[in-house]
């Protein structure tokens, strides 16, 4: 389980953030995972607690927004879903496409006090 490595180094990041910007306090942390993307949003929130344990976040929520995993098909240019369709566009049926999003992941957004 990679995530609370990585959860770890959001930690990281969002205290040199409050630091150099002099926030007190740190209400919520949002994070933009892609559905396929190799973080599990679920795995992130049950390492989350022991990440932010002893922090400066101990006390801070955290909130994941899941980005589809959306592709463009390189045929007829369809948008579509792509774990949904398989991976074949549901217009004309073609398997060659472009991914659009789904394997990101970000630090979208700290609130602050």
């Amino acid at each position: 389980m990679h995530e609370l490595g990585v959860v770890m180094e959001v930690v990281r990041v969002v205290e040199a953030f409050a630091q150099e910007n002099e926030v007190e306090e740190v209400a919520t942390i949002i994070l933009q995972v892609g559905e396929l993307s190799s973080m599990i949003p679920k795995y992130i929130k049950d390492v989350y607690p022991a990440a932010v344990d002893g922090t400066t976040l101990e006390n801070a929520e955290l909130e994941i927004e899941v980005i589809p995993a959306n592709g463009r098909c390189g045929s007829c240019h369809t948008v579509f879903h792509v774990p949904e369709h398989h991976g074949a566009c549901p217009t004309c049926r073609g398997t060659q496409f472009e991914m659009l999003s789904g394997r990101e992941f970000y630090i979208k957004e700290i609130v602050c006090y």
